[in-house]
């Protein structure tokens, strides 16, 4: 089968090309090799390729970032997931198109189900839930859509990278400890991604993460102590201090809590659940001895 995966350069991009099972025939278009805001270039790759499946993993990610950059925000996640969407619809093509936890307010105390009411705070939370839309609609509901969250990887950058730069730079580091969600390994996103792939009858919204729940605080005291385990960090490495979000105020807003129920993934998808803190310490032993990430 011919798949076509957009955004190949990203997390989840890098990730999905690790991971392919082998009677995929993998196409992969890095952003710069292919922008999914530009109809015409996506109806030209998709003649030239004739793809079966397409797995979108293009999008602008930068959350701070896009509350000055709305604009390409949507051109992004939702002009180009909609060109995306029309284009596949066209071919007869199958889209996965990945979302993100960010489409809800984070004001519920339990797991956010795919159909529960959305509300994002932010401009990149919005513009993904915009794309939601168009994916829905150019499709006729016959995409699916997948939302995760706290995605972090061996490649590129991303919180748990960061944690370990600033942990060996400083004595003390201050730490949200008020929004709380579930970290996911861009690994195991990748081979949920594979076994969607595999159930060409699933369609809709699902969610996936990997198991449990973190906050802020928590993610980086566990990076402080698997770092330290494999030394990727030295025992006098900085401290990690709670702090409310109040005393790191950002530009765009975040859900206090964005952790999403993965009940129905873990059981159509045919993946049982692994907890964060696995999924960090494998990627943390991979980081160790990887040479360009």
């Amino acid at each position: 089968m011919k798949v076509l995966i957009t955004g190949a350069g990203g997390q989840a991009g890098s990730e999905l090309r690790k991971t392919a099972p082998p009677r995929f025939e993998l196409h992969c278009l890095t952003r710069q090799q292919l922008d999914i805001s530009d109809q015409v270039a996506v109806n030209q790759a998709l003649a030239a390729i004739e793809p079966e499946l397409i797995i979108n993993a293009a999008a602008y990610t930068a959350v701070d970032q896009a509350e000055a950059e709305a604009k390409l925000a949507y051109a992004v996640n939702a002009t180009g997931a909609g060109n995306l969407a029309r284009a596949a619809a066209a071919a007869k093509a199958r889209l996965l198109h990945i979302s993100t936890d960010f489409v809800f307010a984070g004001d519920q105390a339990t797991p956010y189900r795919p159909n529960a009411p959305t509300g994002p705070l932010n401009i990149y939370g919005q513009s993904k839930l915009a794309g939601e839309m168009e994916v829905r609609g150019a499709s006729n509901g016959q995409a699916l859509i997948i939302r995760t969250g706290w995605l972090y990887g061996a490649q590129g950058h991303n919180f748990v990278k960061t944690m370990l730069r600033l942990l060996a730079q400083r004595s003390e580091l201050g730490v949200v400890c008020d929004q709380i969600g579930t970290p996911t390994w861009a690994r195991t996103l990748a081979r949920a991604l594979w076994a969607a792939a595999e159930r060409p009858e699933l369609q809709g919204i699902y969610h996936w993460s990997d198991a449990g729940v973190a906050s802020w605080y928590d993610f980086a005291v566990a990076i402080r102590e698997e770092g330290e385990q494999l030394g990727l960090l030295a025992p006098t490495s900085g401290a990690v201090k709670p702090i409310n979000s109040a005393a790191y105020p950002t530009p765009a807003r975040r859900p206090p809590c964005s952790v999403l129920d993965k009940t129905a993934s873990w059981q159509d998808f045919g993946l049982p659940p692994r907890h964060w803190r696995d999924g960090l310490r494998a990627m943390l032993r991979e980081l160790k001895t990887c040479v360009n990430c």
